[in-house]
Formats: C-alpha cells, sequence, structure tokens
C-alpha cells in the first residue's frame, strides 16, 4: 500500500513538482528524476548510440535543471521545457566533439575513432532494422521522429522544442517518415 505521501506525488502534474522545485524544494526533483530519466536516457542513445555517453549527457539535464529551475515558466510544458535543455545539452556536446576534434586532428586519433564507431555499430546488430535506418536520417530527423514516436511527445509540445509551428513540424515529421521509407527500400533487409 502506498503511502498517502506516494500517492500525491503520483497525482501530481510534472509542472506542479516542478513549481514546487523552482520555489525550492529541491527533494520533489526525485519524482522528476524517476519520471523522466529513462526517456532522457533513450532520447540520447538514440541519437549517439554510445551508453556512457547518454548516461552523462541524462545526468547533465537533471543539474541544468536544478540550476536553471528559476527560468521554468508554468505556461510551457514540463516535457517540452526539459527535451529543450536536452537539445542543448547535445548540442553543446556536440561543439566540445568539434572542437576537440579540430584541435587535435591526426591521423591516430581518427583511426582510434574510426575503431571506436566500427566496435559501436557492431554492438547494435541487435537493434532492429528500424532503428538503423533511423541512425541514417539527419540529427533533426532522429530528433524529431524520437520526440514524436517514441517519447510520444505531441507535435504542440515538439513545436516548443524546435521553436517552430504545429504545421511545421507536422511538416518535418512527414518528411522523414517519407525519408525513412526510402532507406527501408534501399536497405531491404
Amino acid at each position: 500500500m502506498l503511502s498517502t505521501i506516494e500517492n500525491s506525488k503520483r497525482k501530481m502534474s510534472d509542472e506542479q513538482i516542478m513549481l514546487a522545485v523552482k520555489n525550492g524544494d529541491l527533494q520533489k526533483m526525485s519524482v522528476l528524476f524517476e519520471r523522466y530519466h529513462v526517456r532522457l536516457y533513450n532520447f540520447f542513445y538514440r541519437l549517439n548510440y554510445n551508453q556512457v555517453l547518454s548516461e552523462d549527457l541524462t545526468q547533465n539535464v537533471f543539474e541544468r535543471i536544478i540550476r536553471y529551475r528559476h527560468t521554468f515558466k508554468p505556461t510551457f510544458s514540463f516535457k517540452s521545457w526539459i527535451f529543450q535543455i536536452a537539445r542543448n545539452v547535445k548540442v553543446e556536446q556536440y561543439k566540445k566533439q568539434e572542437k576537440l576534434k579540430t584541435t587535435s586532428l591526426n591521423i591516430a586519433s581518427a583511426a582510434e575513432q574510426e575503431e571506436e564507431l566500427q566496435q559501436a555499430l557492431h554492438k547494435e546488430k541487435q537493434l532492429q532494422h528500424l532503428e538503423k535506418m533511423i541512425s541514417y536520417l539527419s540529427d533533426e530527423q532522429r530528433e524529431l521522429l524520437t520526440l514524436t514516436r517514441f517519447q510520444g511527445m505531441k507535435y504542440k509540445d515538439a513545436a516548443q522544442v524546435f521553436g517552430c509551428t504545429e504545421g511545421a513540424i507536422k511538416v518535418k515529421v512527414f518528411r522523414a517518415i517519407k525519408e525513412l521509407r526510402k532507406l527501408y527500400q534501399k536497405y531491404d533487409v
């Protein structure tokens, strides 16, 4: 039997919990962590296929939520807000990677990176054919499909994350699915 405290936490919306966190009740972050850490991990993993990196990026998102809790607005859905933070974390990580590549680009490191990529691809052979084809899509298309199809985000929330209209999101998702179909036909197993 759940305690009344646990029951009340389950009944609270994400936005209500985040407002409590914003107002200093950091204990409630554990509820948001429980609700979102797997979703965030899966989001990052589908974008980079690296378990350790995905775990680190997920942790970075929750650190930022605490650091920037004062910026949360109850008019913005929490799910959209947290995935906007996740996108920002991913972009920063990508920029750091690119900076490292340009400052220490040599044949040995390129060979090591190629070897790491081959190992990651080898591990992913067990993934379904769909996930393989999704990996060939552009970053934006992968993000869109991951958020709208795998995370169940509504188009209006995705529009907030991407900073465009709901109609634009529908068109982008349609094009991403169309591209995925072409890849399926081209690389039919």
